[in-house]
This record gives structure tokens, C-alpha cells and sequence, in this order.
């Protein structure tokens, strides 16, 4: 089994209860990883799953600025001179933004986007993470949290379709993508280890993960 990674900071994406904060968790505990785990306690969230006027906006503005200020604080600490994962990819921001902001919002969301972006740590790797809407919403229900109670299996197939069209362009670093359906990487050890074989040997480009015995 393989103990350490070569490279020394990846992101892990997908959609909403794909599995990204569950698999950063254990493939930092299996190799000594710092964890960069975002914070998803925004105050106007409940509004936005909830169909407020104006509360999508006050929400990607919060993620937006607080994504920042983590990142930066990573980069005042030096995390990023030992292995760190995280189950974020600052750039994921604006997925959702075009998703869910008017046009006019958008303006004012690109002119601080733009403000932020050139001095957030570039990821070596990323994980995309799939699954199908009808999976995510299983999840997100068996996970329990009270405030995603409103998120719609449509929205879900939105987002998926959002972060697709995104990863099928994506060319900023290695892309690894996997399908998490017939994978668990908590409760199967053997998914976990395989995993860390494929990260070591990925080179340039996009590879699909095929589990082990597929």
C-alpha cells in the first residue's frame, strides 16, 4: 500500500452530497494530510434552499469571500509545505453563481471574483466526483441536515449539468474523474488504497477511475 502522495495539494469536487468533505476526511487520515474543509455555515443559505428574493446573492457573496479568507489563511500558515486536500475548488464559486444569479447580479459577482481569484493556491490535482441527482438527493437525505431539507432533485440535475459543462473544459491541471456510485471509500478500505494508486500515476490530462474489479 502506498503512504505518501507526489503531489502536494489537491481539490476534490462535485456536486452537493457527492461524498467530496467524506473522502477528503479519509484519504487525510490514511496519509498524515493537512484538511482544508469549507465552511458551510452561511446565514443566508436556509434563505436561499428556501426561494427568498435576493438570498442567492447574499449567499454566493458570503461562500464567495469566505472561501478567500480561508485560502488566504492557508497561505500565512504554509500548509501547503506538507500534503493538504481540500474539499473545495475555489474556482466552483462561479458555478454556482451562474446557476443561481441574475444578470445584473453577475456584473457586480464577476468584478469581485476578479479581485479575488489571482491570489488563490492553484490546486496540482483535482477529483471530480460524480453521481446521478437521484443518488445526491438519497444522500443528502440519509446525511440529515435540516436546512437542505428544500433542495429539489431538478436543482440537483442542474448543478450536476453546471459542473459537467465545466470539468468537460476543464484543462487548468490533472483531472480525475470518478463516477462514486458503486465506490465507497469510507467503509471499503481496498476503493481507498486504489485510489491513491491512481492519484500517484496520474500525469497530464483527464482520467475516468475505474474501481477494482470493474
Amino acid at each position: 500500500m502506498e503512504n505518501e502522495i507526489k503531489f502536494s495539494f489537491i481539490a476534490v469536487e462535485g456536486a452537493i452530497g457527492v461524498g467530496k468533505t467524506s473522502l477528503v476526511k479519509g484519504l487525510s487520515s490514511r496519509l498524515d494530510a493537512v484538511e482544508i474543509l469549507e465552511d458551510i455555515d452561511n446565514p443566508f443559505l436556509r434563505d436561499f434552499y428556501e426561494g427568498k428574493e435576493g438570498a442567492a446573492f447574499q449567499s454566493q457573496l458570503f461562500f464567495l469571500l469566505s472561501r478567500y479568507r480561508q485560502q488566504q489563511e492557508v497561505i500565512q500558515r504554509n500548509l501547503f509545505r506538507r500534503f493538504a486536500i481540500c474539499d473545495y475548488l475555489f474556482a466552483k464559486d462561479r458555478i454556482f453563481a451562474y446557476l443561481n444569479l441574475t444578470d445584473s447580479e453577475l456584473m457586480i459577482y464577476e468584478k469581485v471574483y476578479s479581485l479575488l481569484e489571482g491570489s488563490i493556491p492553484k490546486p496540482e490535482l483535482v477529483i471530480y466526483l460524480q453521481a446521478t441527482g437521484k443518488v445526491l438527493k438519497e444522500r443528502i437525505l440519509r446525511r440529515n441536515r435540516e436546512i437542505e431539507y428544500n433542495i429539489s432533485e431538478e436543482y440537483l440535475e442542474e448543478v450536476n449539468k453546471a459542473y459537467n459543462y465545466y470539468f468537460f473544459h476543464y484543462q487548468e491541471t490533472p483531472l480525475l474523474v470518478i463516477n462514486t456510485s458503486d465506490i465507497d471509500f469510507v467503509q471499503r478500505e481496498e476503493d481507498l488504497d486504489d485510489l491513491i494508486h491512481q492519484i500517484n500515476s496520474m500525469e497530464k490530462g483527464t482520467r475516468y477511475y475505474v474501481p477494482l474489479g470493474s
